[in-house]
């Protein structure tokens, strides 16, 4: 059984049982779902659910505060005098090797103020990433692999 699954069936049941089928009141049968199954997490074997969720939201917190970063950076290059850019491309080595997690790893990338994913290699080895400032490619490289790419494999593996 996936538990997921389950957890949004007793969120539909909830919202069917409570007669009102707002969003709200799925987000509330969603969390009522979650409490459920965590409390019979040994029986049902949910434990890896709650620590995989716990995983994702870490993710979503690390991108969010990426790109509020991101974004402060890109507003101090392009509103200094002297805009001192080196753009470029440059070649990030994966980790990840699944399509899902080379495309979320490329989505997060391009999503992230001045940065852009162009390509991915043919062996899926490499993933080109074009740097609004790329005067560092070695300090960008590492913020990948223990930014992103690190909670992707943490998130999904």
């Amino acid at each position: 059984m996936k538990l997921p699954l389950i957890n949004i069936l007793l969120a539909l049941t909830w919202t069917a049982v409570s007669g009102s089928f707002s969003l709200a009141n799925f987000v509330f049968g969603f969390i009522l779902g979650a409490g459920t199954l965590y409390l019979i997490r040994e029986q049902v074997g949910s434990l890896g659910y709650f620590v995989r969720s716990a995983k994702v939201i870490s993710l979503m917190l690390l991108f969010l505060y990426e790109l509020v970063m991101s974004a402060w950076r890109v507003m101090v290059l392009v509103l200094s005098p002297r805009m001192d850019l080196k753009p470029g491309i440059f070649a990030y080595p994966l980790k990840v090797d699944r399509d899902f997690e080379i495309t979320l790893l490329a989505n997060l990338i391009t999503l992230t103020p001045g940065t852009l994913s162009v390509d991915v290699s043919e062996d899926r080895r490499f993933l080109y990433v074009h740097a609004l400032d790329c005067s560092s490619p070695d300090d960008l490289r590492r913020d990948i692999a223990e930014g992103f790419e690190r909670k992707i494999m943490e998130a999904f593996r």
